[in-house]
């Protein structure tokens, strides 16, 4: 007789539910290579970033950005990674109301980093706008995809929050907490080259 399975846990044993190991593996997988194509992209613009800094003649007569927003949305957002990873490990030991926690926590946090944000911009834009020059322009375009990656981020966490269950699940998705916990590192990752390269950099450059 084929058994029957649910995505339940066992009452008497609390075993997970038996999923297959390529249906386990592939949402992990097919985060992964999405991480890896939105990294590509962000390389690009890193390497036209610095093409254009060597060849225009204008480039180096920009006030450098300042760093008293940049470092402390740094700050929120390792912070961020750091609670929703200390979440996940509570996923691995089925603490799931600590794991909830930690996710709220994340939450809060990128949108905190999306008001800092903010505030930055207002300020950036009274001596920098997008149609300034090619500085400008590409200075704009990462930082705003950045924050575009962030505020897709929160609604992935968002939709993670009021899922009912994440795991063990014999069904679609798997391990979600997890997946979705490697495009919040990807975006955090980003912004730690984003403050080296285009904001630290500039300014070591500037009083150099």
């Amino acid at each position: 007789m084929t058994p029957v399975y649910t995505d339940k846990l066992s009452p008497t044993t609390k075993a997970p539910p038996p999923v297959r190991r390529v249906d386990d593996k592939r949402g992990t997988f097919g985060m992964a290579l999405f991480v890896a194509t939105e990294a590509a992209i962000f390389l690009v613009m890193f390497v036209a970033y610095y093409y254009t800094d060597k060849s225009s003649a204008q480039w180096r007569g920009e006030i450098p950005p300042k760093l008293h927003y940049a470092l402390p949305m740094l700050a929120v957002l390792l912070s961020s990674s750091g609670v929703l990873y200390w979440g996940e490990q509570q996923v691995k030991k089925m603490r799931y109301g600590a794991a909830r926690l930690a996710l709220i926590g994340t939450i809060l946090l990128g949108i905190v980093f999306l008001v800092l944000t903010y505030f930055e911009d207002v300020e950036h834009l009274k001596t920098l706008t997008p149609r300034t020059d090619a500085y400008g322009s590409l200075f704009y375009t990462i930082t705003s995809l950045h924050v575009a990656h962030v505020v897709f981020g929160v609604l992935m966490l968002l939709w993670l929050l009021i899922m009912p269950r994440w795991e063990p699940a014999l069904y679609t998705p798997h391990r979600p907490y997890h997946n979705i916990g490697i495009y919040w590192h990807f975006v955090d990752t980003v912004w730690f080259f984003i403050v080296v390269l285009l904001y630290v950099a500039p300014n070591i450059y500037n009083y150099a």
